[in-house]
């Protein structure tokens, strides 16, 4: 089976505030891309689509759903404790849980990313530590919590430019303390190659990811690897061609002129990575 995933991240603001939302009324722009993407995704076969959303789309999303939808919907990322009968009510704000995922729908959770590895390292460094086992240990409660909650995975690794010469062992400390008591049956890791991420890096190459999602598959008993470094039209075709690599993790469909995620984007980037477009 391949696995799609979809980070949709804040590109729910208009552009004329700074974002690049140009397909919709923010406050509907969760259900629109479900409506206008889960028709399509039907025609894809053997095939897990999953959309992580902000907090705020996750209710429409969910409600735009038909009841033979091929998508599932996640949050990116939640808090590591949660209400319990007979235990604590809620008293959690700003806190998304797993039971409030649940209860709106999600049945994923995006964990790990490196935008919030940053965000947990950088409170971490107001207060002068420097500890890349406490992120991990803090990620690996999110997990359990998560999974406790009833959801599945998808569990971020990467490691940065400064983490080169030893990639190995960075990774493998990810994975060891982030999946520590976990249900790996309900995880699926993507890799990001976070030092070749963003303008004027160069992309890691399809050795450098073999070589990783080998590593990865290794250490983890053959979990599915899918490439969290942006799955798109320019690099699918080769990420197809890696055995080892089992799907991406798609987040913008433009990245020249008006930048942007647009659905029938999406859709042909999927095609090209699963061989519909030859």
């Amino acid at each position: 089976m391949k696995h799609i995933y979809l980070n949709l991240k804040r590109f729910d603001i208009p552009r004329e505030k700074g974002g690049v939302n140009s397909i919709s009324d923010p406050k509907e722009w969760g259900s629109f891309i479900v409506k206008n993407t889960q028709e399509q995704l039907k025609a894809f076969k053997d095939t897990e689509f999953a959309m992580f959303f902000p907090e705020a789309h996750l209710i429409p999303a969910c409600s735009a759903k038909t009841e033979d939808s091929p998508i599932e919907v996640g949050t990116q990322g939640l808090f590591w404790g949660d209400t319990k009968v007979g235990g604590p009510f809620g008293a959690f704000t700003t806190s998304l849980t797993g039971n409030a995922a649940v209860s709106f729908g999600c049945s994923y959770a995006l964990i790990g990313h490196c935008e919030e590895r940053n965000k947990l390292a950088a409170i971490l460094a107001e207060a002068g530590v420097v500890d890349t086992k406490a992120v991990n240990r803090i990620l690996n409660k999110e997990i359990l919590a998560a999974q406790n909650a009833g959801l599945k995975v998808l569990y971020c690794i990467g490691e940065k430019d400064t983490e080169l010469d030893n990639w190995d062992e960075v990774l493998k400390e990810q994975l060891s303390i982030g999946l520590e008591g976990a249900d790996k049956e309900r995880v699926a890791i993507a890799y990001e190659p976070v030092w070749s991420i963003g303008p004027g890096k160069t992309p890691a190459d399809k050795p450098y990811i073999t070589k990783v999602a080998k590593l990865v598959k290794k250490e983890t008993d053959g979990l599915a690897v899918v490439y969290g470094g942006g799955l798109k039209t320019d690099n699918a075709e080769m990420l197809a061609s890696i055995d080892e690599i089992d799907g991406g993790l798609i987040a913008l469909t433009r990245f020249k002129g008006e930048i942007g995620f647009y659905p029938d984007e999406y859709i042909e980037i999927i095609k090209t990575y699963l061989g519909e477009n030859k």
